[in-house]
């Protein structure tokens, strides 16, 4: 983890337990110098822990990890393991939450068919589902049942993997004098998504925070949302239809 980096962003940390990096954030966090209050930290535990106590212990696991209080966020990272196993780490991270160690709990990449069975089964809405969100892939039914149910949707690979070459990318890039970065990022934030872009670099850092001194136009969003394709336009394993 980069130090430097870590001390800029004064924000978002999004980890995973499947990240293998939960110790190397706590540890940037205090060599940062940082308040807790700070920085609002993000963690997730995998299908393999599914289950109540599994999960359970997986949440104390992280915490361990991270040496932190409290954890901000922590997200069922993907839906497989079934009906039965999804609902009961569900209720294992609500159930943390009352015990003070999780601040606010949610899901990742949940289709409608996973937010319907906590719904279905009379649980608390998850404040957040995390899914993959960008101009190729905008998973537009599950982002508006979100919108309809309150869940606020976070972006994961709002930059394609760095496949910024599209020739709508480059002429916006050039109407604006933005990065075709900051494009992007700009349109999630237009449709209300907040996105999560990756990076190690403290100037690239820097430059997905610079979005707020632009705007896109409504030609500009209606040409970037021409550019869906679907379930096709996925980068990564997008299992919003596990069963």
């Amino acid at each position: 983890m980069n130090i430097r980096a870590f001390s800029e962003l004064r924000s978002h940390v999004d980890t995973a337990q499947a990240y293998r990096n939960e110790a190397h954030v706590g540890s940037a966090f205090r060599e940062s110098g940082l308040r807790r209050s700070d920085v609002f930290i993000t963690t997730k535990c995998i299908s393999k822990t599914h289950g109540y106590e599994k999960t359970l212990r997986a949440v104390d696991i992280s915490l361990e990890r991270l040496g932190l209080g409290y954890i901000d966020l922590f997200l069922i990272h993907d839906p497989y393991k079934g009906t039965e196993l999804r609902l009961q780490t569900y209720r294992a991270l609500l159930d943390a939450q009352r015990a003070g160690k999780i601040r606010t709990v949610g899901v990742s990449n949940f289709g409608i068919r996973h937010l319907e069975e906590i719904r279905a089964a009379g649980l608390e809405t998850p404040s957040v589902n995390q899914i993959e969100l960008h101009p190729f892939c905008q998973q537009r039914p599950i982002v508006a049942y979100c919108r309809q149910h309150g869940i606020l949707v976070q972006a994961y690979s709002p930059l394609i993997r760095g496949k910024l070459d599209h020739p709508v990318f480059i002429e916006l890039s050039s109407k604006h004098n933005r990065d075709p970065a900051q494009i992007l990022l700009r349109w999630c934030l237009q449709h209300g998504f907040i996105p999560l872009p990756k990076s190690a670099t403290p100037a690239r850092i820097q430059s997905n925070t610079e979005l707020y001194e632009f705007s896109l136009d409504k030609e500009d969003m209606q040409r970037l949302d021409a550019l869906d394709q679907g379930k096709a336009g996925a980068v990564t394993w997008n299992p919003v239809d596990a069963e």
